[in-house]
């Protein structure tokens, strides 16, 4: 197994997507334990993939036997399997929690869902282990296929149309980042991101390498939702059912974001973003609109899905933004918060689940008081809201911490700035969601009262809530570790 990690990484859900609709239909009581199997071995190769790269550098498969260029490779160095063990375990911990509160949503269509399910991580998990920049495509393709069809099933009647703006916005971005793989092909008739790397510097001055480019990063910023591309995320990630939102929320737009440091700076060397076609500057300005949009329209929102989901468009800010100062600690900050947020994402938008799976309302007006009857659900919603926040113990507080110093090594005060003031923003999104739940009285007329009886969600909804809750405090104490150990050497050299 350990010599072929890479591959079942990906090959492993792939297979159960398929087996689970031909045996899941017969038997359908087999559906939910083969999805749980086929991740887990998923998140064990990751592990052992990752374990690897760390005692003996960088792994190449070659799938068929076929030697790169012309042959397809999975490469996984530090900062893929950093990535693949991120999505890997985080969609785990979410498939444990999709039993309950899906079959309360779609009764009797679980097996097609489970399938969706694994199509959707098999597609994430290829965009992060391939070495070819088509196959990113192929399974970029795979993921949004999968994606869409699991926002529309939403239980909302507007989740369809929520969609099929997903559909709209998330076709451009594809066409776009094919066209950047089409024009690469052209000048250098490779597709292996090794190969690219070595042949495109001395072709860096053409214009149609600078136009590939461009079409690379508008692709990506389309399929993140960086702002101003963003206007399918909110009704997609609200309107989605809760388990779909905390998926997507938690691993799509870092997958994005890992594809955007690998253009830029493996496929791309960084000097070509910052001296040949100076656009960091540029991506930095839109980063830090990214980051005070988000976290603005999020203080205006009256529930809690769609406040979350700005809260994420700004999430995605905070990256982009660590990346644009292109040095070393800026995107330390950038990978470190790539696992924060995945955590604090699955742990906010998994708590909103329960919080509606329970009372079926998650509008704030409606919280009050409701920590005496989800006292548990509450305090993890607290702590991924304090992390996001960025207070210490919390993760939240060391990737920020990261940016910020990136930003004043960079000589970037005004971005400093806006990290520090989107702080005081979220502070505002989740205090007041607090004082609403723990220091205000309740209304009557939501049937709630001093001698509510505690009333959790069940507790395989429960128990994915509070290993992400747990994660966000033990990845902070080992923010450190994780960073000597991984991190460092995720970042390219040549900063």
């Amino acid at each position: 197994m350990i010599k072929n990690a890479p591959v079942l990484i990906i090959v492993v859900p792939l297979l159960a997507s398929l087996i689970n609709i031909i045996l899941g239909l017969r038997w359908r009581a087999l559906s939910f334990p083969l999805m749980l199997a086929a991740l887990s071995v998923s998140a064990a190769s990751s592990f052992i993939a990752l374990n690897t790269v760390i005692d003996s550098g960088t792994i190449h498969y070659r799938l068929g036997g076929w030697a790169p260029p012309w042959g397809i490779e999975y490469v996984i160095d530090h900062l893929s399997g950093f990535v693949a063990v991120i999505v890997s375990f985080v969609s785990l911990v979410i498939a444990v929690y999709t039993r309950k509160s899906i079959e309360r949503e779609f009764p009797g269509k679980t097996v097609y869902f489970h399938s969706i399910f694994l199509l959707l991580v098999t597609g994430l998990l290829g965009i992060v282990v391939t070495g070819d920049i088509f196959n990113i495509y192929v399974f970029l393709e795979i993921t949004s296929l999968a994606s869409y069809a699991l926002v529309a099933i939403g239980p909302d009647k507007r989740a369809p149309l929520a969609a099929f703006n997903y559909v709209i916005m998330g076709t451009i971005g594809a066409c776009f980042y094919l066209l950047g793989v089409g024009y690469l092909y052209i000048m250098t008739g490779t597709l292996n991101i090794a190969d690219l790397s070595r042949l495109l510097p001395g072709l860096y001055h053409s214009p149609v390498i600078q136009v590939a480019f461009a079409f690379f990063m508008v692709g990506i910023a389309l399929k993140i939702a960086l702002f101003p591309l963003h206007r399918w995320l909110p009704d997609a990630y609200t309107l989605a059912p809760s388990a779909v939102s905390a998926l997507v929320a938690s691993t799509m737009t870092k997958v994005g974001a890992y594809l955007m440091i690998r253009i830029i700076f493996t496929v791309f060397q960084p000097f070509f973003s910052i001296e040949v076609l100076p656009v960091m500057n540029l991506v930095g300005w839109v980063a830090a609109a990214a980051v005070i949009f988000g976290s603005g329209y999020a203080i205006a929102q009256t529930e809690l899905k769609r406040m979350l989901a700005y809260i994420l468009i700004a999430e995605v800010g905070y990256i982009v933004l660590g990346v644009s100062f292109a040095n070393r600690t800026g995107l330390t900050g950038s990978i470190l918060h790539i696992l924060n947020d995945s955590f604090m994402m699955a742990c906010l938008f998994l708590a909103v689940g329960a919080i509606a799976y329970k009372t079926k309302n998650t509008n704030i007006a409606s919280l009050s008081h409701i920590h005496k009857t989800m006292p548990i659900t509450m305090a993890a919603f607290v702590v991924g809201g304090i992390s996001v926040v960025g207070i210490p113990p919390t993760a939240g507080f060391f990737s920020k911490w990261y940016l910020v110093l990136g930003a004043i090594e960079a000589g970037k005060w005004v971005f400093a700035a806006v990290l520090l003031i989107s702080s005081l923003m979220t502070a505002i999104v989740f205090f007041r969601i607090i004082e609403r739940v723990y220091f205000t009285a309740a209304d009557p007329g939501h049937g709630k009262s001093a001698r509510a009886v505690m009333d959790e969600a069940p507790l395989g909804m429960l128990v994915p809530v509070l290993v992400m809750a747990v994660g966000v405090l033990i990845l902070g104490l080992f923010s450190g570790r994780i960073i000597t150990t991984v991190i460092q050497f995720a970042v390219p050299s040549v900063f």
